[in-house]
């Protein structure tokens, strides 16, 4: 592929942009008047500053307040993890910190804590700022805020696309103390704010989910939140995969301490949870819809089932080991494509089962109700693209199904990590085909185990062969009718004329960065 100089110059920028971000975790431009260019005497942390983390201890040994230790205990939280007994002390102190640790293991109160035990000591406007890659995920952080703060009054606001900016620029406008926010909205909005959101006394930047925020995708946004905020800052970045961008931060010194970045990376040499049982069906590609439907039948007792179901939920027989598991309670299918999460919620619903779906092209509203649904048990069965792979907490997923391979490792990490959580059991089955086996290698190599195979009943699987049939039959239609996709096509035929947002920020706000910077020097 030929790739012409204007796109060399933009991957260069975009790399650039990525670097600056990197190498600002609490630079201070216009206070460190001993800053003398490329010579900074890197001064780490001590051994005993950071080590040893113990292997057990309680949550006032890591410094935090009784008013946080009372909170924690009314919601039955006694015993800190691994990732909080690392980091908690290090961001109480000030340091800024890079955290690792695998899906459920408590990522989000490692850092909540300590920003609300400071923002306690000082709670006047926005304290910190959080970013995450998803919609969903931006408010799970929120709600965590909402109930752990829930001592100090805190003040959440979430800005997340799909939602009214008017409604969002007020909120803002209230000055609310913690904002969960992705990163194209909250840049849209310090784009079109005369005073940069009131974004001048933020201690805290924090990344959640790093390793995807730390990609091409955000570099442009991220880039306007940075100079948007304050040098003098804490950054802390948290993420279930540690990428060679993160591990890269070790190395970068923050100008006004002068010290490398604490880094915990908590057992990261095996990539899931051992609680964990990880299966594969082995099945031809046009039999899938009904090898799942049947591995469904098997883990989701008849009383799961709405009322009407056309699905008999026959007793199973010794030769199909999806039967010896057990009656999940709450499963989560994993598919590659919005119309396919879309075709096979129809599909499953015509066949009996309680289901929702959550992908990219419902309206946040829908997503959110799903979510509830879900969260709520009115619905057993939730079919979710990646956008709800990353950080979703819902303690009672037993199952996570894999309808299509994913082709990074890395993702089928975060999909099966919404399973076993907090120590609990779970199980993942992720159903191939002849096209399949190197991905499902690569993942074998990635995760450290093999996984085993599970065998179904064929002869059951082709007795329902013809209702699954008609039931997609039936999910396509209703597709065709209700025109899915229309509302994305609208608004491709409308910007086809336009430049793309990015380019659109940095042609109509050229000068933003550097107002941004002035007037904080000016301060």
């Amino acid at each position: 592929m030929v790739i012409s100089q204007g796109q060399k110059k933009e991957q260069t920028r975009v790399k650039g942009i990525r670097s600056e971000i990197l190498t600002e975790l609490s630079d201070n431009e216009s206070s460190s008047d001993d800053y003398d260019g490329d010579k900074i005497e890197v001064i780490p942390a001590t051994d005993k500053e950071i080590y040893p983390i113990p292997a057990q201890c309680t949550f006032r040994e890591l410094g935090l307040d009784q008013w946080v230790i009372d909170t924690l205990v009314a919601m039955s939280i006694k015993q800190p993890t691994e990732i909080q007994r690392a980091c908690i002390r290090g961001i109480l102190k000030g340091e800024d910190v890079i955290g690792g640790a695998k899906t459920g293991s408590g990522k989000t109160a490692a850092f909540a804590l300590p920003i609300l035990q400071k923002l306690s000591e000082d709670p006047f406007g926005v304290f910190a700022v959080i970013l995450t890659p998803t919609r969903e995920l931006a408010f799970q952080i929120a709600e965590q805020f909402e109930v752990l703060g829930k001592g100090v009054g805190v003040k959440v606001t979430v800005v997340i696309g799909g939602v009214d900016m008017v409604t969002q620029a007020i909120s803002l406008g209230r000055r609310p103390h913690i904002i969960v926010a992705t990163p194209g909205r909250l840049a849209d909005h310090i784009i079109s704010s005369t005073d940069a959101m009131h974004l001048g006394r933020v201690k805290y930047l924090v990344l959640d989910e790093a390793d995807r925020l730390l990609t091409d995708t955000f570099a442009k946004d991220l880039e306007i939140i940075v100079d948007a905020i304050p040098k003098q800052r804490q950054t802390l970045l948290f993420t279930a995969t540690v990428t060679s961008s993160i591990l890269a931060l070790r190395d970068k010194p923050s100008i006004t301490t002068k010290k490398l970045p604490f880094i915990h990376i908590c057992d990261n040499g095996i990539s899931t949870v051992t609680q964990l049982t990880q299966q594969y069906i082995f099945v031809p590609s046009h039999v899938k819809e009904a090898y799942l439907v049947h591995l469904l039948t098997t883990s989701v007792s008849k009383l799961e089932k709405r009322s009407g179901n056309r699905l008999e939920d026959d007793d199973s027989s010794s030769e199909d080991d999806g039967a010896t598991v057990g009656k999940d309670k709450s499963i989560i299918i994993f598919v590659g494509h919005c119309r396919v999460a879309e075709t096979l919620r129809v599909m499953l619903y015509e066949l009996g089962f309680r289901v929702a779906a959550l992908h990219s092209k419902m309206a946040q509203q829908e997503r959110l109700n799903s979510l509830g649904k879900f969260r709520a048990e009115a619905v057993r069965i939730l079919i979710a693209t990646d956008v709800g792979s990353r950080g979703l907490d819902i303690p009672s997923v037993e199952l996570v199904v894999n309808m299509h391979v994913p082709r990074d490792p890395d993702e089928y990490i975060h999909r099966v990590g919404r399973t076993a959580r907090a120590g609990r059991g779970g199980r993942a089955v992720t159903i191939m085909t002849e096209r399949d086996i190197k991905l499902i290698h690569n993942i074998e190599a990635r995760v450290g185990c093999q996984l085993t195979e599970l065998k179904l009943s064929e002869t059951r699987v082709l007795e329902d062969m013809g209702k699954v049939l008609a039931a997609r039959r039936a999910a396509a239609l209703h597709l065709l009718d209700t025109d899915f996709g229309a509302r994305d096509r609208v608004r491709r035929e409308k910007y086809a004329t336009t430049t793309e947002p990015s380019k659109r920020r940095a042609k109509d706000h050229p000068s933003r960065p550097s107002k941004i910077n002035s007037s904080k020097r000016s301060k």
